[in-house]
Order: C-alpha cells, then structure tokens, then sequence
C-alpha cells in the first residue's frame, strides 16, 4: 500500500469517517483535512429519496451560488444576428453558429458550458451524439435554451451549477474551494440544498434528504447529519 506523508496523516488524525457532523463541523474537517498544495473543489453528495426510473422523480436543474464556483467556465453560444453581438457583450467566450458545429465536428471542445437561442437547435442537433455524453448540450430545462443570452451568461459565469440525479439516486456537485473558507461554503451548501428541497417530487415517499457527505478532490468524505441539513 502506498504511503502518506506526515502532513496527510496529521491532518486526519482523530477524524472518525463514521461520525455525522453539522454542517459548519462538516466544512471544517474537510478543510482541515485539505492536504494538498492545490487549491481544491468542495463537493457535496446527497442522496435522495427519489427513483429516477419514473420520470417525475427525475430531478435535473440548476442553481447559482451566491459565492460562486471558484472555476473559470468558458462559454460558448450558439447564436446569430443581434444576438450573437448581445452574447459576445455578454462574456461568452465563443460566439457562432454552422463554424462553431464545423470547428467540433472536427473535435474542437475547448469550453464548459453551450448556450443557444431556440432558432438555433436544429442546428446544434448536428453535433448531440458529441455534445451529449459530455453535459455539453443546451437544454432547456437548464435555461440554457433561450433568447436571454445575457441573463444566462451572466449566471453561468457567476456560479451556475448544473445537476441531475443519478440512477443511485444521488446527486452530486462540487459548491465551492478550499480557499473560500468557512463562511462562504456554508453559504453556498444553504443555497444548494434549499434548491434540492424545493424540487422535491410529490410522488417522493419517506425521508427525502437520506444522507449528505462532504469532500475536498483529495479528501475523504465527511457525514453530515441529514436531519440537521435538512433543516437549512
């Protein structure tokens, strides 16, 4: 088995990986526990007490945390005419159309996240076997489809996080870094699982939040006590 350093070690001592925490407890073992020389993303994994073989317990949707992702995204806009000058005003990093299909066609991929005006998706159809199986495509019920190129991309570049659940029924998403701190993860999780909670399906029986882990990229995971999270 490979061997760990002395800070690693060090900065998991006394954590019990079975214990379940407060959120503001949860946050700091994991930053505690951050070890590495990088600044790392802050996930949380949350599962639900949903059945994502039924359509309407298939959750999928976004929300924009108020401190932000700590990423750099790239957008790129499928647009033409005014719309294309109001998506480059915008922000968005690469603004086009048929070029734009060509240039991935061709196995360009160099962005985060696609944008298109409605007109334009028979269009964007062209490349959905690659956009696809990447998250890659403009979907509507993400608001990524629309003729609000400005409010999108403004939201996007703010901290938009997309999520779906799995077929676990698990939902994963990364709500900040390490060098956010406490204050503003905290923050950020409140938000995100307020969202969660309101998406509830009415057809979803028993305990809905089941159980909640936060971890660092590198870090172990941290139990929350789901009915302390669910009281956020």
């Amino acid at each position: 088995m490979p061997k760990h350093g002395k800070r690693f070690e060090n900065s998991r001592k006394d954590f019990d990986k079975s214990q379940q925490h407060t959120l503001a407890e949860g946050i700091a073992w994991v930053l505690k526990m951050s070890s590495v020389k990088f600044d790392e993303t802050v996930e949380i994994a949350m599962k639900l007490g949903v059945d994502p073989r039924h359509a309407d317990q298939m959750i999928r949707s976004s929300v924009v945390l108020p401190h932000g992702t700590g990423k750099v995204t790239r957008v790129l806009v499928f647009a033409k005419g005014p719309k294309e000058a109001e998506a480059r005003d915008a922000g968005a990093d690469y603004v086009g159309a048929d070029d734009l299909v060509e240039k991935i066609q061709g196995g360009w991929l160099e962005f985060d996240k696609t944008v298109a005006t409605p007109d334009m998706m028979g269009t964007v159809g062209k490349i959905g076997r690659i956009l696809g199986p990447r998250n890659l495509m403009p979907n509507a019920k993400l608001g990524t489809v629309t003729f609000d190129l400005a409010g999108v991309i403004k939201d996007i570049k703010s901290g938009k996080v997309d999520f779906k659940v799995d077929k676990a029924g698990i939902i994963h998403a990364g709500v900040g870094k390490v060098s956010f701190g406490e204050e503003k993860l905290v923050e950020n999780i409140r938000v995100f699982v307020e969202k969660i909670i309101q998406l509830k399906p009415p057809t979803s029986k028993g305990i809905y939040v089941r159980s909640v882990a936060l971890a660092s990229t590198m870090g172990p995971g941290v139990k929350l006590d789901p009915v302390q999270v669910r009281s956020l």
